[in-house]
């Protein structure tokens, strides 16, 4: 049955169905769509089973079917061969295969027209032709009237099919050999794939895939001769391990095309066989005669240099003899590798290994019979059930295999690339030890010497490089980013020698193994010996950044040796360094506690010791009253000095663990000595300025070490948390303020009538709420943490704690691209327009394709999207653009080029099914019509196989012409609700935003949508345009083709009422579809039409209050995390919110502006500025320290000191919070107070009241005379 038959099964792509996030509405679509592809193709099976009755019981009156299971049956145990054939008279076979060698001689260009017609025969007239004429005599098998000719002329008729036969397997092969010149692919495939299907029907299987065989041996044998050079002396190591990592790619692409080509036409194991017999063993044996050639010169070389060491040490001539003379098994075990040498080995070890994986990978994937196995040599190794049919089962009938169908005994796909290596392993066991204890002793050494000879004792320090793209083992946020230079060349040595490691399989490479986990265990012990050294050296030797180096060093060799010991379990199935790994473990943890332990201490005993700021009992004023403590400005510069060493070489997780840590135990240190604070009058002015000094400081320090906005607004919610701690310490220095340094008339009128016992619970105090101080001094201050009730963190504050991580935060970045209704995406991209060179327009571009790409894929907030880019495309006037969006243009606009990129993909499956059919029906057409069959060889066709000419049986062409096109036409039609429903969400929100605006000018937009519009609109483009048909489906378009497919754009034009007067041959096509499904067409537009909106509608609904834009707040932690996976599983994902976060940084203060001049009480707009943009590649060095820096930003950014002592307090709401306050902690704070000094003067207003406080505390006046004596 041909493919254009009505009843053609149809499938489902599935592939949209896992790229796409689909709600209720569609979910039920796309079932539906599955459960109607499901019946219609059940019904094409019911239909073809009840011809294939009616045929048999035509054919053969002995066999009658009655069933589908009678049926099925027969189709299983069936022969080719009938006991009765009637007889064919020799003179008419004979006649028939002369006609055709003459045709083949004489005429030109014949060979397709015989061979349709042989395939034509044996399909129509059920005529088998042999593939072998071993047999005597010679029988054409035919289920017809075929018979046995007589013995004496069975050599006739051999002798003419061989010359036959041979003519086209020549024909065929030039054919074959011609396919290899193809570029495409995907195209080289398709036509290899028919060739090989034809040689087929005309030879044994084994003997076509022999001959195939030698074809790509012999191009196999090119590729290998043109980058596997023999080894020679002077060979350079490098480029020799380069060459065959480049063939081994190429290599793999030959195995992955034949794979193929091969196996939907051959049974798996003789797939498997083809791969092994033809490449793996083939480049096996190359690799072998090369480390054979290698030995052998190598060995040379070792055994000349005894020999010149000989002559000068007569002792040893007897061993130089053995060495010069040995016997072949030992000259593998005396030669002596280099590092260099080991290093290629290595390489080329590395090649075979991502050879082998890249094969395995390619059967898992595709034999689903095939049973994989790791723990073996081999890559594919047949199960222990029967999952491959190979023999008969015992209680079926027995019948000769080349009777049945064409399936072989399963193959041990036994990859033994390991045996050529087998005569270097020896000496790469003994040398390997060796070598890398020497390699790593010398750059040791090196390190000691460079050390004893400096004049500063700071380590030398190296950026980290990625080793394992894809590992997983330790995610970005806890990878170090510089390290000690020596470690790191140790390592870079190390990880060249892990693929021989790695190779290890049973037997093989465990010499190698065992010597270089041992080598690894010293290089290990030797590394840590010397980081233990270096950390001894600080503070009494060193600074403090080289214990920072030391620990991000101890972290890289940490990481490392876990890496290594993850991917050796694989083979081994235990940990093999575990002892290493717990004592870095442990050594990291000392150290991480020695670097926080050593920056407090600092604090306490160094930096905070201030004598001349806190001389509390001083009647004069510190510097008037106009500036803060010494030591608190020196606290600050050390705080960002830290964060500058931490930041540039730790981990990002880890040193925001220690920053942290350092600022909450340092605040708890300044909390307690200020609320021990006695000071005099004139200091007390001091003691506010000195906290509020504190408060300020600590807002700033604060976002730097919160790795989240819940951290931040929330951090109750994390009582064991450092962050909350530290805003324990901040609500205390808070109090002190207030208790301390409060005017007491105000503190009377406050505390008169006594402490509120009701307030004293934690829970409901406002004092015990976290942001309790943020919110004190916001009055004063501009600080952008806003608590929860007040609405939160805006786009600055967002942009603030995005910038201020270690690292890239990719969570808080979606979160702060969303945010404020997209606010910081549309700064972006209006930036994006305005360049000043044509490599930053460029640059420009592929930053709306990030924005683009993330923001399409934000599933949970698809009204973001929408309202980004229609508010860019109503700002760019594009809507002319959307409306007849092109294929590809030179000087295409990026937003229409990545809308029309997504749009393109979601039609891909629609696009290559209607190419199938239209190849389908080329192929039908071609025969019918091209290849014509001769009179002459059409009448001596015998008569007794009854073959009906296909001129005879020939169909009006424009009846197959409209019949194609109407089943191409469906197709389109039948899938477009189910695209539409497996489509992400923004982009459906984003049409349906569109198609508001402007949808009055276009009334053909109300049948269907301006997204059905567009995918139909991107489907006629792409039938237009061969170029971009060849490109999604590798099918080259003739002119048949494309006179079809222009059709078929015309009838869709004309479904969508762009075509007011469609032609005849439309009119024709769009009947034949009504006729069998009357008013279909309308109801799945209808249908598609409807699943576009009811996403939008649900959008709508789910998005509660958006007039201020807070998005991000609806979204949970959970929800950006679950965006932020899928991101970074989509190709490219990570990489676009990478270079985001790039041109944010970069461009961090015009953000601002642009986002303050927006949300100030008076908006301001400010000039569109071009955005500052590097390459990807290059990294920003972070500059070195600057305390000049850091005192500018104190004094005129964030802290003015003269001001802040101008500040009008509002006591009398401030005071009131404190009601609920502890009467001990109040009785504390309020015995410091000023007034309470013994020495001073006070008036009997002042006097009554703070007698009448005291009171309330029950503070003696005995014990406050004694607290006045102790200070």
């Amino acid at each position: 049955m041909d493919c254009v038959d009505e009843y053609a099964h149809t499938s489902f792509d599935l592939q949209c169905l896992l790229n796409s996030f689909p709600g209720d509405d569609e979910c039920k679509q796309i079932f539906s769509d599955i459960d109607e592809q499901l019946e219609q193709n059940a019904t094409s099976i019911e239909h073809c089973i009840k011809e294939i009755q009616k045929e048999v019981n035509k054919q053969c009156p002995d066999v009658q079917l009655q069933t589908a299971t009678d049926c099925c049956e027969w189709l299983t145990h069936c022969t080719y061969s009938m006991s009765k054939s009637p007889s064919i008279p020799h003179g008419d076979l004979i006649k028939f295969l002369k006609t055709m060698q003459g045709l083949l001689k004489n005429e030109q260009s014949q060979e397709e027209m015989i061979l349709d017609l042989l395939w034509d025969l044996s399909r129509q007239s059920n005529v088998s032709l042999p593939s072998t004429l071993s047999e005597t005599p010679f029988h054409f098998l035919s289920r017809a009237s075929l018979h046995s000719v007589e013995d004496h002329s069975s050599m006739d008729v051999k002798s003419m099919w061989d010359e036959i036969r041979l003519h086209l397997r020549r024909f065929l092969v030039n054919r074959l050999q011609s396919h290899n010149e193809i570029n495409s692919s995907q195209q080289k495939i398709v036509l290899k794939n028919q060739c090989i299907r034809q040689l087929l029907f005309l030879y044994p299987e084994s003997e076509v895939i022999t001959k195939y065989q030698n074809i790509q041996n012999k191009l196999l044998a090119e590729l290998l001769q043109s980058n596997f050079p023999s080894y020679s002396r002077d060979s350079h190591l490098d480029a020799l391990a380069h060459g065959y990592q480049s063939a081994m790619l190429k290599l793999y692409s030959m195995i992955k095309e034949d794979f193929s080509i091969l196996h939907e036409i051959l049974a798996s194991s003789s797939t498997v066989k083809f791969i092994k017999e033809t490449y793996l063993d083939t480049v096996t044996e190359e690799m072998g005669k090369f480390l054979e050639n290698f030995c052998e010169l190598r060995f040379k070389e070792n055994a000349v240099r005894v020999v010149k060491t000989s002559k000068s040490s007569s002792k040893h001539r007897g061993a130089v003899h053995a060495l010069v003379t040995p016997e072949f098994p030992q000259k593998g075990r005396n030669l002596s590798l280099s590092l260099d040498e080991l290093r290629f080995l290595s390489q080329l070890i590395k090649s075979f290994l991502e050879l082998e994986n890249n094969v395995q990978e390619l059967f898992e994937a595709m034999f689903l019979s095939v049973k994989t196995s790791r723990n073996t040599s081999g890559i594919v190794e047949k199960s222990n059930q029967e999952i491959i049919i190979e023999k008969p089962r015992p209680n079926e009938t027995s019948t000769p295999s080349e009777q049945l169908l064409p399936v072989k005994e399963a193959t041990l796909l036994d990859f033994g690339w390991r045996n050529a290596f087998k005569e270097v392993s020896l000496p790469m066991a003994h040398c390997i030890t060796t070598t890398v204890e020497d390699f790593s002793t010398k750059i040791l050494q090196q390190e000691q010497s460079e050390r004893s000879s400096a004049v500063s004792y700071t380590m030398n320090l190296v950026n980290v490089q990625q080793v394992w793209q894809d590992s997983h083992v330790f995610p970005e946020e806890e990878q170090p980013k510089k390290i000690a230079k020596f470690c790191s060349d140790i390592m870079e040595k190390l990880d060249t020698m892990l693929p021989l490691a790695l190779a290890c399989r049973d037997d093989s490479f465990q010499e190698i193994r065992a010597n270089l986990v041992e080598a690894c265990y010293k290089v290990a012990t030797a590394v840590l010996e010397r980081l233990r050294e270096r950390s001894k050296e600080v503070p009494s030797r060193a600074p403090l950044k080289n214990l920072l180096t030391v620990l991000s060093t101890a972290v890289y060799a940490f990481q490392h040796f876990t890496q290594y010991d993850y991917l050796m379990k694989e083979t081994t199935q235990k940990p093999i360094f575990l002892v290493p790994v717990q004592r870095y473990q442990e050594f990291i943890n000392t150290l991480q506690f020695q670097v926080s332990d050593y920056c407090i201490r600092v604090c306490a005993t160094s930096i905070l010791q201030d004598a001349e700021s806190h001389h509390w009992d001083d009647y004069k004023a510190f510097y008037e009253g106009e500036r803060c403590s010494f030591s608190l400005q020196m606290w600050h510069y050390f705080y960002w000095a830290l964060h500058h060493d931490l930041w540039t070489i730790l981990p990002p997780k880890l040193a925001q663990d220690i920053l942290a840590e350092v600022l909450e135990k340092s605040l708890g240190l300044l909390a307690s000595r200020y609320a021990q604070a006695h000071p005099s009058y004139k200091r007390t002015p001091q003691i506010r300025l000195d906290v509020t000094t504190i408060l300020i400081c600590t807002e700033n320090m604060l976002w730097s070490v919160c790795t989240s906005v819940q951290r931040l607004l929330s951090p109750q919610e994390y009582k064991d948390d450092k962050i909350f701690k530290i805003h324990i310490h901040c609500n205390n220095l808070l109090t002190t303020l207030a208790i301390l340094t409060s005017p007491l008339r105000e503190l009377y009128k406050t505390f008169r009538h006594g402490m509120d016992e009701s307030a004293s619970d934690p829970l409901n105090s406002l004092f015990n709420q976290p942001l309790h101080w943020v919110s004190c001094i916001a009055h004063f201050y501009h600080s952008l943490l806003r608590t929860p009730s007040a609405g939160g963190l805006k786009a600055e504050g967002q942009l603030k704690l995005l910038l201020s991580q270690p690292g890239c935060n990719w969570n808080l970045l979606l979160e702060t691209l969303l945010c404020n209704d997209g606010l910081l995406p549309r700064i972006l991209l209006k930036s994006s327009k305005v360049s000043d060179t044509e490599n930053n327009l460029s640059q420009g571009s592929s930053l709306i394709e990030a924005i683009f790409k993330v923001l399409y894929h934000c599933n949970y907030s698809p009204q973001l999207f929408g309202n980004v880019f229609v508010s860019y495309m109503e700002e760019e006037q594009l809507w002319d653009f959307l409306y007849n969006i092109p294929v590809c243009m030179e000087s295409e606009l990026e937003v229409i080029r990545c809308l029309r990129l997504a749009l393109t993909d979601a039609i891909k499956g629609i696009v290559q099914q209607v190419i199938f059919l239209m190849s389908c029906g080329r192929t039908y057409e071609t025969n019918l019509n091209n290849h014509s069959v001769p009179d002459c060889l059409l009448e001596s066709i015998p008569k007794e196989w009854n073959y009906i000419p296909k001129k005879t049986r020939k169909r009006e062409p424009s009846k197959g012409f409209t019949r194609l096109a109407a089943q191409a036409v469906s197709i389109v039609i039948s899938k477009l609700p189910t695209v539409i429903a497996c489509l992400p969400p923004p982009i459906k929100y984003f049409f349906f935003l569109s198609e508001r605006k402007t949808s009055k000018n276009f009334i053909a937009l109300k049948k269907a949508g301006l997204l059905a519009w567009n995918l139909i609109v991107i489907m006629c483009r792409i039938f237009e345009d061969g170029n971009t048909v060849e490109l999604l489906t590798g099918v080259s378009l003739d002119r048949w083709s494309k006179e079809e497919l222009s059709l078929i754009c015309v009838c869709l034009e004309s479904i969508m009422g762009e075509q007011s007067s469609p032609h005849q041959t439309t009119r024709k096509v769009m009947q034949s579809i009504e006729q069998q499904k009357p008013n279909w067409i309308e109801r799945q537009l209808l249908k598609a039409r409807k699943l576009s909106n009811e996403c939008t509608f649900r959008a709508m609904e789910k998005s509660t209050v958006l007039a201020e834009g807070d998005t991000a707040l609806e979204l949970t932690e959970q929800k950006i995390n679950t965006m932020v996976l899928d991101l970074c599983h989509k190709p490219g994902g990570s990489e676009y919110l990478r270079q985001i976060y790039h041109i944010m940084r970069l461009n961090e203060e015009y953000l601002k502006e642009q986002l303050f001049s927006m949300n100030g009480s008076e908006e301001k707009t400010l000039p569109i500025r071009p955005l500052k943009m590097t390459a990807m590649s290059v990294e920003d060095q972070p500059s070195a320290f600057n305390p000049f820096h850091v005192y500018k930003g104190f004094k005129e950014n964030m802290l003015d000191q003269s001001a802040i002592m101008k500040w009008n307090w509002n006591w009398s709401k401030m005071l009131p919070n404190y009601l609920g306050l502890d009467k001990m902690t109040f009785s504390v704070l309020f015995k410091n107070r000023w007034e309470m000094r013994k020495d001073e003067t006070l008036e009997e207003e002042e006097k009554v009241m703070l007698e009448h406080i005291k009171r309330i505390c029950t503070i003696q006046n005995s014990s406050a005379s004694d607290n006045t004596e102790e200070q």
